[in-house]
């Protein structure tokens, strides 16, 4: 098991989670159980899925819940995209958040890369076959 808050990537996905609640405050009141609440569970799944992740056993377990993270920053990408062409994120927010999840996005891909390197460095190679003259 880990702390999930000694990564450096939930660190960053804690952040951006931060920033686009407080970004959406100046969404539409119509939008507060639409586009609002969709944002922020989006955001907000990314580090759960790593907190959740890091609660479980072993690097198989730890890399479904990357993949679930991955996944749920997807989404928070559409729902930027639709944000910004409705006109509710200004061009300035749109980019920076999605400089910055496309930076947690990365992070995460690395993530996944190196566990699933720990699991492969971990499986039972058998020994060559001796050659047959």
């Amino acid at each position: 098991m880990r702390n999930h808050e000694d990564l450096e990537v939930w660190q960053k996905a804690h952040a951006l989670t931060i920033a686009l609640y407080r970004i959406t405050e100046a969404f539409p009141r119509a939008e507060m159980f639409g586009l609002t609440s969709q944002i922020r569970r989006a955001a907000g799944s990314i580090g759960a899925n790593l907190a959740e992740g890091c609660g479980r056993w072993g690097e198989v377990e730890m890399a479904r819940f990357v993949q679930i993270a991955m996944g749920s920053a997807s989404e928070l990408q559409n729902h930027l995209r639709l944000a910004h062409d409705l006109g509710f994120l200004s061009p300035t927010d749109y980019h920076s958040a999605s400089k910055e999840l496309t930076s947690v996005r990365q992070m995460l891909t690395a993530f996944l890369q190196s566990l699933r390197g720990v699991r492969a460095s971990r499986q039972i190679v058998p020994a060559p076959l001796a050659k047959s003259e």
